[in-house]
């Protein structure tokens, strides 16, 4: 889910039919439709409202009828919504938070799951095989639903023309199955489904695939349709964490913050400079920063991105133009990509909205945050001023309630730099910290020295954001200095992944002989140097 505050929905064509009263109770919508044309939303008290066009019965109301005024879904109200879905239909998938699964609207290929081919008016529970299993993400095709549980299990059902059920055969699923075949001891972490095809990653970091391929977007180096899941053996050595599929092209996220990219390109959706379809992942260069985010809808041959700096790029089709690069663009969101440049105008995703009606007091402390008109000591770092208030400093930290004095106006600071200093002064006043992960360990340091453990687990985040594979050895043994055990594991975990090429970086020449020792013996334990 995205969490926004200040979110302009107005972007989006179909909210301007809403009251300003009506947008500031939204707390979760999804706009969909072949148009754009409807949308669910959720207030801040758990209320569903629907709004559109109502195409094949897709708002849920009971009828066909298309309504200018929200319309409320009683059967949904109360149920948190997790996460949503919705096909080209269209068919809508919900999933609560309690994990029961939802489905209503377009029918003719059994997507909804209720064993019939019957257009859906009104939101049913889907239970047949999902009896006592929580289900955690959805996702839709053009006419068939997948689903992820939270014992990793993916089930599907739906149109099977090409094969997308990953049944094996190509006849339509009436009710939920689970995909098996090469996943069936496999635990899954995250699905994806173009308008024919469905991918799913595993634990492990693998991708595997199925359904159509005639533009190549199973990425298997051919274009066959694929009727059973198939690993794409082209990523072997890569550690995929999230997949996003467009309408015929592919794109996942790397652990290490990289884009690789397949399938259908006449929009230039993959962003390598040229239009020509692709069966094989290929890299996208998306600036020079970390990429945290990846964005693409099964509706739309538009991609998008965000950096671990914020940077929100796109490319593909952008209202009628073909943009066949990552362009920089003005947006905080991905969101906000496809609800201004893609084409239909629709959510690729449930988004969360946080209220923006008046200042919260961790608001309005935020802005007091090294305000020299409001301040009344000073932080003399490497020669700079850092402004703040004592009295916040004393509840929020226990060591300056020690240390501080009623007469105190300038402390000077030699022990830790300026970045790193500035970032814990303005945790106190965000509890969020904003610095890279070389200075997340001198923070990391701070942290340890003045009992701060929230702060402590803040910049191990951090850290594990921002590594790879030249500086893994370095965030390990800041790991091991400072008792970090979470990061130490998870840096472990990095290098064995990352062997080959970590064990030749400067950082392991340059290894602590103690903690060498300790590398090759519990790298040993877990098998990372049988043949």
């Amino acid at each position: 889910l995205s969490a926004l505050k200040m979110l302009d929905v107005g972007k989006w064509p179909i909210f301007s039919l809403c009251s300003q009263e009506e947008l500031k109770l939204i707390r979760q919508a999804c706009v969909f439709g072949s148009a754009g044309n409807e949308v669910l939303y959720a207030t801040e008290n758990d209320e569903v409202f629907v709004l559109g066009m109502n195409c094949s019965g897709c708002l849920g109301t009971g009828d066909m009828q298309s309504t200018i005024e929200p319309r409320r879904l009683d059967s949904l109200c109360g149920k948190k919504i997790a996460c949503l879905s919705y096909g080209s239909g269209p068919h809508v998938v919900l999933a609560t938070e309690e994990g029961e699964v939802y489905t209503w609207g377009h029918n003719a290929y059994s997507q909804l799951g209720n064993g019939t081919t019957n257009h859906g008016f009104v939101p049913c529970q889907v239970s047949t095989n999902l009896v006592n299993k929580k289900v955690i993400e959805v996702a839709c095709g053009s006419h068939h639903s997948m689903v992820l549980t939270s014992d990793g299990e993916v089930y599907t059902w739906g149109y099977n023309n090409s094969g997308q059920v990953g049944s094996g055969s190509t006849a339509n699923q009436p009710i939920p199955r689970r995909v098996t075949s090469c996943l069936q001891n496999k635990i899954v972490v995250n699905i994806a489904c173009g308008q024919m095809c469905s991918m799913a990653v595993v634990e492990n970091g693998e991708v595997y695939v199925w359904g159509y391929n005639g533009n190549g977007q199973l990425g298997l180096g051919s274009s066959g349709n694929q009727p059973t899941p198939c690993r794409i053996a082209a990523l072997q050595g890569t550690r995929v964490q999230r997949v996003a599929c467009g309408y015929a092209h592919t794109l996942v996220l790397t652990d290490e913050g990289q884009i690789y990219a397949w399938g259908a390109n006449s929009y230039g959706q993959l962003g390598t400079g040229n239009k020509s379809n692709q069966s094989y992942p290929t890299t996208v260069v998306v600036d020079k920063d970390r990429v945290t985010e990846i964005a693409a809808c099964h509706s739309a041959h538009t991609s998008a991105a965000k950096t671990q700096s914020g940077r929100v790029y796109m490319w593909g089709q952008c209202r009628g133009q073909s943009v066949i690069l990552p362009h920089l663009t003005h947006f905080a969101c991905t969101d906000d990509v496809f609800a201004c440049f893609a084409t239909p105008a629709v959510m690729w995703r449930l988004l969360s909205v946080e209220p923006d009606d008046h200042l919260t007091v961790a608001q309005s402390l935020k802005k007091e945050f090294d305000n020299p008109e409001t301040a009344d000591l000073k932080f003399l770092v490497d020669g700079k001023y850092i402004h703040v208030h004592k009295v916040l400093l004393k509840i929020r930290c226990e060591h300056f309630r020690s240390i501080l004095n009623n007469d105190d106006e300038i402390i000077e600071m030699s022990e830790f730099s300026y970045p790193v200093y500035r970032a814990f002064l303005e945790y106190l006043y965000t509890d969020n910290i904003r610095l890279p992960p070389e200075d997340a360990i001198g923070l990391l340091d701070l942290a340890t020295l003045y009992r701060e453990n929230r702060l402590k687990k803040l910049c191990q985040q951090t850290i594990k954001q921002g590594i790879c594979e030249e500086n893994a050895i370095a965030l390990l043994s800041a790991a091991v200095k400072y008792e970090a055990q979470d990061l130490e594991e998870f840096c472990f975990r990095f290098c064995i992944n990352h062997l080959t090429v970590v064990t030749q970086t400067q950082g392991f020449a340059e290894m602590d002989h103690d903690l060498l020792k300790n590398f090759i013996s519990k790298a040993s334990r877990v098998g990372a140097f049988r043949n």
